[in-house]
């Protein structure tokens, strides 16, 4: 028995080796420059990323794929947390992270080179249950105010989008846009559709609109200037949809009203 269990961890180890190995030189070089894969994690996406109330490691889709890229990189993992979207790309500027797990933006893409998605989630209204807006095209009339979180993937879609309505910006982490709804009593809040309908269910002065206004492309970044780096992410981000990993973490964290994205084109 413990023979068999012997050969069992050199396969086991044999396997682990195999797949460090799987990424080039000089990919490993461009994405962890310092011998460690930083991977930025936006905790305040409780779709994609989510603490261990243990003080363990992270969990989620967003961590699982982290997990697996260090793995065939041969390095080790730091993970980089963060409470709000908009707050991992400022950390690019300071060079605090070689990848991370954010909404495709043509503003964030000015400094970040993405991959295909890798899951689609959906950015949703939430209204006070007696309001008269009914429909996401509702939303933009003169006189609404729509909290969103400062940053946001949908904060840069509305600020392109919306023509009559006003947008409010609340700072911090998840549940920042929902108290400032709740406080300064917004005509809406504006966010990712899962955390928002978690709350309607529990607060009966409030209501999801139906449907969607946006989607939202969760993708794999890493900083500009590294092609190799990002050539081996988009091929591991495609590989990772199709063998069924992205869907297996999302079931394992809970997640399963997000969707894996489709292939890309």
């Amino acid at each position: 028995m413990v023979k068999a269990l012997t050969s069992l961890a050199f396969v086991l180890a044999s396997i682990g080796f195999a797949m460090a190995q799987t990424a080039p030189p000089n990919v490993v070089k461009e994405l962890a420059p310092s011998g460690t894969l930083r991977a930025a994690l936006n905790f305040g996406n409780t779709v994609l990323a989510q603490r261990d109330p243990a003080g363990g490691a992270p969990r989620g889709v967003s961590a699982d794929l982290a997990r697996e890229l260090a793995k065939r990189l041969g390095v080790p993992i730091a993970y980089v947390g963060f409470d709000a979207a908009g707050k991992v790309f400022e950390a690019l500027e300071r060079n605090e992270w070689d990848i991370a797990f954010l909404a495709i933006d043509p503003a964030r893409a000015t400094g970040i080179d993405f991959t295909p998605p890798y899951v689609v989630i959906e950015g949703a209204y939430m209204v006070p249950v007696e309001s008269p807006l009914k429909t996401n095209e509702d939303v933009d009339r003169a006189g609404v105010r729509i909290v969103v979180g400062g940053n946001s993937a949908y904060d840069l879609y509305l600020k392109r989008t919306i023509k009559h309505a006003t947008l409010v910006r609340s700072a911090g982490g998840a549940t920042a846009p929902i108290e400032m709804f709740l406080k300064e009593k917004t005509e809406a809040v504006a966010g990712v559709k899962q955390p928002l309908v978690a709350y309607a269910k529990t607060d009966p002065k409030v209501r999801m609109i139906e449907g969607r206004f946006m989607e939202i492309n969760q993708a794999m970044g890493t900083p500009k200037g590294r092609p190799a780096g990002v050539a081996y992410l988009r091929g591991f981000i495609e590989e990772m949809k199709a063998s069924g990993f992205v869907a297996r973490a999302l079931a394992a964290s809970g997640q399963t009203d997000a969707a894996v994205a489709p292939p890309a084109k």
